[in-house]
């Protein structure tokens, strides 16, 4: 569904562009009257990165008001390059994500994988967050896939429901996963509200089904940058919202869990509202939320995750 939003997008800013080019092909001196292709593609792109830069500039200027400073550097000079550097690998990753994988992420992704898994070696089950859709995946799951690791995704759906409809989705596709690959349990992998939506799932059926939670960049106490956005689940983001004390108030996770999150997430904010209770946490020093997709680091921990449950495995 989402991946049909953003594509109506695309067509959007194309026939706006075919708007744009069409008069300029009549007017322009020493040129036949008809259409400026050239001229329609220059607008095109031009209002795509327009809007790129507009998705991050307001992601960071709310970050901007409601960070959490990170600790200062004893180097301040590479303290600002860093967070320069994490900046410019959000607009790209932003930018491959909005309107190039995610709008098309059928042919990026194509079907899932159903084969037996090792049983020594949950499977993992990676989970997007909020407005996006598997595609998010796609540079994760080749490298894990290429380290031998059996990793599924799914897509949330609709889009814009409550976390507590898109939890039982999540169920329906654990059962699915289970059946297919013969494994007792799966690794959650939940980016941002991907992370909610496990916990929401956790809460509602236990962790029978569940090795062990790992969130990325995951809002466990809300995000301020949730008041802007659309939907139910927005506005169950929102910190202090009746559904984020409702989950802060249930039991301990039941099963194993890890916090990563970044010092400098455009996203969340504060920051620290990545902070799980109960869970263990790996704090990265400047990484962007979207950037988290392509992201050598965040691949590491999970190899190593995924390497430490194989032996837990193994042991029991």
């Amino acid at each position: 569904m989402l991946s049909n939003w953003l594509r109506l997008g695309l067509a959007i800013v194309a026939v706006l562009s075919l708007g744009v080019a069409l008069p300029l092909g009549v007017a322009l001196p020493g040129r036949s009257s008809g259409l400026d292709l050239a001229a329609a593609a220059t607008f095109a792109l031009a209002a795509i990165l327009s809007i790129n830069s507009l998705i991050v500039a307001v992601s960071y200027g709310f970050s901007l008001i409601y960070a959490r400073a990170p600790a200062q550097s004893r180097a301040p000079d590479l303290a600002r390059w860093r967070a320069c550097r994490a900046a410019m690998l959000e607009w790209l990753a932003t930018f491959a994500l909005v309107f190039v994988i995610q709008p098309f992420e059928r042919r990026w992704m194509g079907p899932e994988a159903r084969e037996r898994g090792d049983p020594a070696r949950p499977p993992l089950l990676l989970v997007h967050g909020y407005l996006c859709n598997r595609g998010f995946w796609w540079w994760l799951r080749r490298r894990l896939r290429a380290q031998g690791r059996y990793v599924a995704t799914i897509n949330l759906e609709p889009p814009l429901g409550s976390i507590e409809q898109l939890a039982e989705g999540l169920d329906a596709r654990i059962r699915t996963l289970v059946a297919e690959t013969g494994a007792e349990k799966v690794v959650l992998v939940g980016h941002s509200m991907g992370g909610l939506a496990a916990r929401a799932y956790l809460r509602r059926h236990g962790g029978a089904r569940v090795a062990r939670l790992i969130t990325l960049g995951t809002p466990h106490h809300g995000t301020q940058l949730a008041r802007i956005g659309l939907g139910r689940n927005a506005r169950e983001m929102v910190p202090g919202s009746a559904w984020i004390r409702e989950l802060a108030e249930a039991a301990p996770l039941p099963v194993p869990a890890l916090s990563v999150w970044s010092a400098r997430d455009n996203y969340i904010m504060p920051q620290d509202s990545s902070r799980l209770a109960g869970a263990r946490e790996t704090v990265l020093p400047a990484l962007g939320h979207l950037a988290m997709a392509f992201s050598p680091k965040i691949l590491q921990i999970l190899l190593d995750e995924t390497a430490a449950q194989r032996e837990l495995a193994r042991m029991a």
